[in-house]
């Protein structure tokens, strides 16, 4: 086993008889992650009980799951600010928000396509993980909005609040449909589940699904061999 270095010293990658593994998410983005995927879960599960009588009446409880809903709700953007602004742990972080920011020709090829085009040189991120973070992050805004109108109702005039309650159970709707397709999404692809556990992707799946970033981080051209070919 030897180590080398990413172009520009930037990421560590470990090659093993010949076959490099790079760092996908470093600690601080699968910290994240978790973190955020754990909410979300308890916010899906809360809302279900609230809204769903067959789902109320197993939970029981009705004021402390809507109060343990509403919290939840509050502490969401909290750890997506503090990895963002963090020096340290936030770089990589950082790095990939202006990623998920960026479109290429090969992007737009990708969603006229809906995906079905082979050989186009997507970077780290693929068009549809890009559409749902921007999806996520917007809903986050839109649901703590909706949910502190309904929370403190007595500040808001009755068309904010019955407006709030709308949009808030249809975009939980909406949240509910795109992290179950996210779920299944990952638990197709196990190599890109994987890194999200333990940080690191072998450069066969890099090539294969990101030739630009795999190019960015080491320095190589994308090709692979006739051997390798799937």
């Amino acid at each position: 086993m030897t180590s080398t270095r990413g172009s520009a010293g930037r990421t560590p990658v470990t090659t093993i008889r010949s076959d490099p593994v790079l760092l996908r998410f470093d600690r601080g983005e699968r910290v994240l992650h978790w973190v955020n995927a754990t909410l979300f879960g308890i916010l899906l599960a809360t809302a279900s009980a609230l809204y769903v009588p067959a789902i109320s009446a197993a939970f029981g409880r009705r004021e402390l799951v809507k109060t343990v809903h509403v919290y939840a709700g509050l502490a969401l953007p909290f750890p997506i600010v503090a990895t963002y602004v963090g020096r340290r742990w936030g770089a990589a972080f950082r790095a990939d928000v202006r990623r998920l920011n960026r479109w290429s020709a090969d992007d737009r090829r990708w969603m006229r396509a809906m995906g079905r085009l082979p050989l186009l040189r997507l970077g780290k991120f693929n068009p549809g993980q890009k559409l749902n973070a921007a999806f996520t992050a917007g809903a986050i805004v839109v649901m703590l909005a909706t949910g502190a109108i309904m929370r403190w109702p007595s500040r808001w005039p009755v068309a904010y609040r019955t407006g709030a309650t709308f949009v808030h159970d249809w975009v939980f709707l909406a949240l509910a449909v795109t992290i179950t397709g996210h779920i299944l999404f990952a638990l197709n692809d196990q190599e890109s589940l994987g890194s999200m556990r333990g940080g690191r992707i072998s450069a066969r799946w890099a090539r294969h699904h990101a030739p630009v970033w795999f190019e960015e981080e080491t320095g190589l051209p994308a090709h692979r061999s006739p051997s390798e070919r799937d």
